[in-house]
């Protein structure tokens, strides 16, 4: 077996998610939510589909139904690991708002926070690495080589979600 047909892949998948975190760290692309509401409405659960999109008992349970082919088998793990690219730009964008939200609320607060901020940035590093590694997963999904575990990601972005909750009261519209 040649090894390079493994390790070749895997390693610019590797230096594609590394370039990637990079890039995330030095400048993220975000827009500021506009009101409390926003805040509100964040909810983890809107990516509770994402976490269930990559089953493998589902392509498991096609194979076992006559007609289905390889082909097919590869089509569907492509469509949804689009739909899955989908989900993570939206969890990408809804933490990078909450951090600029954080961010903010540090800059203008009255009192120092350096335990708050200390967290922000491990948060941010966790996140990135995080989404490097679920990135990693993807490509070697989309080729049959393994699944994807995206509940770190996910809680990471609930924790910074709650943090942000607490700091900011609630609307009164309710």
């Amino acid at each position: 077996m040649n090894w390079s047909y493994i390790f070749l892949p895997l390693l610019a998948g590797l230096g594609v998610a590394l370039f990637w975190v990079w890039r995330r760290l030095i400048s993220p692309e975000t827009r500021l939510p506009v009101t409390a509401n926003w805040i509100e409405e964040l909810s983890p659960e809107r990516y509770h589909p994402m976490m269930h999109l990559l089953d493998p008992d589902d392509l498991e349970f096609l194979q076992s139904q006559p007609g289905f082919t390889p082909q097919m088998a590869s089509r569907l793990r492509a469509q949804r690991s689009e739909i899955f690219r989908g989900y993570l730009r939206c969890l990408n964008a809804d933490f990078q708002r909450v951090v600029t939200a954080l961010k903010l609320i540090l800059a203008y607060s009255a009192h120092d926070r350096p335990d708050l901020a200390s967290a922000l940035i491990g948060q941010q590093v966790r996140f990135s690495l995080g989404m490097a590694n679920v990135h990693v997963q993807l490509f070697l999904y989309r080729w049959g080589l393994c699944g994807v575990d995206v509940k770190a990601l996910v809680g990471i972005f609930d924790s910074m979600r709650l943090e942000l909750q607490a700091l900011v009261p609630a609307s009164s519209g309710h």
